[in-house]
């Protein structure tokens, strides 16, 4: 038996026994986790969702939080200041093991749900109440479109990556905003049009 399934923005076809580099999850090594969007199961019959096949899951173990290759940003701007910048950047990943396919009965198992660390700031836990926003957004989130250079077609992207509330932006670490900009692929933006300390006003009233 297979199974396609979605975390990070990517698509994986898994099948029991089968390592994984995923985008980072809030998770510690030797837990389990189970990953709910399930787009296809395959085996004897194939059964397509329409997105996720419904009672569907994949659970895996995690095996340890580990880094991606370097990537080298460079930037030159020679019109204006002629100024030069570097950066390089390793991808938080994390290493799964799958241990199994379910098909249906999902929802009874009890296994935690792999949840998105962008979801889940580590930074969480150094402020209470921005801890208790970022993991259990109030229901229909706030309107990110409030801030600089969020339309509708951004806000999706963020909803889509599990971000809904001004607490959660406000409460991002460097970490948070380098996976966040190579998840949503508008490098720096973050940092240019200020959306963290733009999401600690908003998130205050």
């Amino acid at each position: 038996m297979f199974a396609v399934l979605k975390t990070g923005g990517k698509q994986y076809k898994v099948q029991a026994g089968d390592t994984l580099r995923v985008e980072k999850l809030a998770a510690d090594a030797g837990e389990t986790v189970q990953f709910n969007d399930v787009l296809m199961v395959g085996g004897d019959s194939t059964v397509v969702g329409a997105p996720f096949v419904a009672g569907a899951a994949v659970q895996a173990e995690v095996v340890g939080q580990i880094k991606g290759e370097k990537v080298i940003h460079f930037v030159k701007r020679r019109r204006k200041h002629s100024s030069k910048r570097t950066k390089g950047h390793r991808q938080q990943l994390t290493l799964v093991r799958v241990t199994d396919i379910l098909a249906s009965g999902a929802d009874a198992t009890g296994v935690k749900a792999a949840v998105g660390a962008a979801s889940a700031p580590a930074s969480a836990s150094t402020s209470a109440a921005p801890a208790a926003a970022a993991s259990a957004p109030a229901a229909g989130g706030d309107d990110l479109k409030k801030l600089s250079g969020v339309g509708p077609a951004l806000e999706k992207k963020l909803h889509e990556a599990g971000v809904t509330t001004f607490a959660q932006i406000a409460a991002w670490t460097d970490a948070d905003v380098a996976a966040m900009d190579e998840k949503l692929s508008f490098k720096g933006r973050i940092e240019r049009e200020g959306w963290i300390a733009q999401a600690q006003e908003l998130a205050q009233g």
